[in-house]
């Protein structure tokens, strides 16, 4: 076992994983964090680990393992979980087709189940029953809290690893194995990773201008508790949902569903938006999103997008309680040539591991073992 030392810059999802990947290597391991606690992406999103999103092969065997690796942290009750699955939904006959094309192509190596419209609303009793057609349930997906589970990781990899945590430290440049904190403090390492998100300015600004980067913001929203305990089942989806997901693509008629919402739907398909719903173990609702890309964005939320994500929630979802109790914008980072990871040395012993879109929850853990499998 190796006795160097390894710094993780970023206590996100991303560096979390890393530091978790690096440990397990035999590095003693110091995460160094800007602020006091992870407040990016990292937080802002549905908490879904999501393989039924991710294409056949190294992506979704990425998915699967990073979704055991959650579920091991999950087991010693460092956090709550839930494997409740995915259901999409299908409220027309050209989503129904597409539902019944990616059943006969996933029943060979998923977890999944073409359901009928009373199989679902057995399922699910948040489904909206008028003019349903069925659905295609996926056993695969696992729901965290991510305000709560990204909240918990580090005592956790802490316990179990010995991975040390610096919060509200600023990592200003990093020359020759040094990693500088302005010109007071300084970390030795024989390795550095940067998981930055989307602070591409900071560190190494000429090399990450070298990779087709951007920046995706996206709105989201929290519905207050559900009374009574009552559970909305599976995380839900719309079939706008269908269209964003690469995975998706090997239905035949995808296009034609796509073509039916551009003819239908222009104003969802211009704002990025498909519509989606998971319940966290208080019984809130986390529901989005929108996507809008560029490398600056207004801080401010736009009111008609949460209104337009809400009006197609109401198609597919019925809640006991609808009071909107928060909103908010994340932004992460994206690769606009199609690649799913960003990883690059922008000098020896420094490495950048960024890009993952906003899939980090689902493919940060098992994608960190990879990486850090070879440095």
């Amino acid at each position: 076992m190796s006795s160097k030392n390894a710094i993780v810059i970023g206590a996100g999802i991303v560096g979390l994983a890393t530091a978790r990947a690096l440990a397990l290597k035999g590095f003693s391991v110091k995460v160094i964090e800007r602020s006091s606690k992870a407040v990016g992406a990292s937080v802002r999103n549905f908490g879904m680990v999501w393989p039924v999103g991710q294409p056949e092969g190294e992506l979704y065997e990425r998915a699967l393992r990073s979704r055991s690796i959650w579920k091991e942290f999950s087991d010693t009750g460092a956090f709550w979980s839930d494997a409740v699955g995915s259901l999409h939904l299908a409220y027309n006959e050209t989503e129904w087709t597409v539902l019944h094309e990616l059943y006969e192509v996933y029943q060979k190596d998923r977890p999944v189940q073409l359901m009928n419209k009373d199989e679902v609303l057995q399922k699910s009793e948040a489904a909206v029953s008028a003019n349903l057609k069925g659905g295609l349930y996926s056993a695969d997906e696992l729901i965290v809290d991510p305000r709560e589970a990204i909240a918990a990781l580090p005592a956790a990899l802490e316990e179990k690893f010995h991975v040390e945590f610096h919060w509200d430290k600023c990592v200003s440049y990093i020359s020759d194995g040094t990693v500088y904190i302005g010109n007071e403090e300084q970390f030795e390492a024989d390795i550095v990773v940067i998981c930055s998100g989307t602070d591409f300015e900071t560190l190494y600004p000429e090399s990450f201008n070298e990779y087709p980067l951007t920046k995706c913001k996206l709105q989201m929203m929290r519905v207050a508790a559900q009374p009574n305990d009552w559970r909305i089942g599976p995380a839900l989806c719309g079939g706008l949902s269908l269209i964003h997901y690469n995975s998706f693509k090997v239905a035949q008629s995808l296009h034609e569903l796509k073509a039916k919402y551009e003819m239908e739907m222009r104003d969802y398909l211009d704002w990025g938006i498909h519509v989606m719903v998971s319940q966290n173990g208080s019984g809130e609702l986390t529901v989005g999103d929108s996507h809008e890309y560029g490398s600056t964005h207004d801080p401010f939320d736009k009111a008609f997008i949460n209104e337009m994500i809400l009006d197609y929630l109401k198609r597919f979802a019925q809640f006991k309680e609808w009071r909107v109790i928060e909103t908010w914008n994340g932004i992460y980072p994206k690769l606009t040539n199609g690649d799913t990871e960003l990883f690059f040395s922008p000098e020896a012993g420094v490495y950048v591991l960024n890009g993952l879109g906003g899939a980090g929850m689902t493919l940060s853990f098992g994608l960190a073992e990879e990486v850090v499998k070879n440095l």
